[in-house]
Parts: structure tokens; C-alpha cells; sequence
């Protein structure tokens, strides 16, 4: 039986992908409507699905700097 294992991330591995945009930038595009929506809400923060934020990423940060994209 194989099982798949589930690669979360946090806020700061979500801004060390985005390339190191501050705290308040992954705030505002964690909370955009098109962003994908937390699997969980811990005491230590929200965390994603990492296949769903890179499936993101893909879409909306091609190769883009933060300030001209998202």
C-alpha cells in the first residue's frame, strides 16, 4: 500500500518561493480570492497545500518581478 505524503508550507516558505517578498506583500497574496485557501488555520499560522501554491505560482508569477505581478 503506498500512501502519499502531503508537503505543507507556511507563510515563509510561501515568501521564500515568491523570492523573499516581505511579510506584509505574502500577507496580501496569501489573501487574494484567487490565491489558494489554507488547508489549516495552527496557532503558529495558516498552512498550504505546497502543490497548490505552486500550481499558483505557476499561473500568476511567471518569471515576473513581485512588483509588476500578482
Amino acid at each position: 500500500m503506498s500512501t502519499k505524503q502531503l508537503r505543507l508550507v507556511g507563510a515563509h516558505e510561501i515568501r521564500i518561493r515568491l523570492g523573499g517578498v516581505s511579510r506584509q506583500r505574502a500577507y496580501q497574496i496569501t489573501s487574494r480570492a484567487d490565491f489558494p485557501k489554507p488547508i489549516a488555520d495552527l496557532v503558529q499560522g495558516k498552512v498550504w497545500l505546497a502543490e497548490d501554491v505552486e500550481a499558483w505560482m505557476a499561473v500568476h508569477r511567471s518569471n515576473k518581478n513581485d512588483s509588476e505581478q500578482a
